[in-house]
């Protein structure tokens, strides 16, 4: 029986254009602004990092800037990429310019599921951060009450690798054969079963990731059944 649901957001529960057209072009709007007027503070990290690792060591702000938009750009899961986004992009919710986008299947189910009992989780190469004001500020209602916890590159690890499946399983305290896994990436499902876990594809007109076997995949979350 399943008794925990974790899910990927980008393609899953929302579409992938309102995250990369939205928060996004939100960051690469202010990142290098933020950049400059927070060296010797918040953006301290965040520009060592990326020195170490793009292997530049004496990059200022501005061509920090350049790397960071780059990766952004190509889709690079960088940690002090999303580190950056998650700060710059917390603004942009809190000021109403930004809002937590989802397929219209996807609230009424969280909510039946976490009625039903299930414990809900996240986990996304979004930061824990972005995922947060993500499902708070989501455009009709805060979902976050739903959520029982947030995973992302920092705290789990690679999305392709079963050991932050394993490692994900072991935080939240369940049993990896009691875990559902939703998510439009099929390497992501094999790594996902990999640890032992159950998955459901998620495939959406639109969204850029193609369903492979042997997983099963699924066009709504009405679909899911929980058992």
């Amino acid at each position: 029986m399943i008794t925990a649901v974790v899910l990927d957001i980008e393609g899953t529960t929302s579409p992938t254009s309102s995250v990369r057209e939205d928060l996004y072009g939100y960051t690469r709007d202010r990142l290098p602004g933020w950049l400059a007027e927070n060296e010797g503070g918040a953006a301290d990290p965040i520009l060592t990092a990326t020195r170490d690792l793009a292997q530049r060591p004496d990059a200022g702000p501005a061509e920090v800037a350049e790397i960071l938009i780059g990766w952004l750009n190509s889709d690079v899961k960088a940690e002090p990429l999303k580190a950056a986004q998650g700060i710059i992009c917390a603004e942009g919710f809190r000021a109403g310019a930004l809002h937590g986008e989802f397929f219209p299947d996807v609230p009424p189910a969280l909510r039946a599921w976490r009625a039903a009992g299930h414990e809900l989780y996240i986990y996304s190469s979004g930061s824990v951060r972005n995922q947060k004001d993500w499902f708070e500020f989501a455009r009709g209602g805060d979902l976050s009450p739903l959520i029982s916890g947030h995973f992302d590159l920092s705290s789990a690890g690679p999305k392709r690798e079963a050991s932050s499946y394993e490692k994900i399983a072991g935080a939240i305290g369940v049993a990896a054969e009691r875990i559902l896994f939703l998510s439009d990436h099929p390497d992501e499902l094999d790594a996902a079963v990999a640890a032992g876990w159950s998955v459901l594809g998620v495939t959406r007109p639109g969204e850029p990731n193609a369903p492979r076997p042997p997983h099963r995949w699924i066009g709504d979350f009405a679909d899911v059944d929980l058992g």
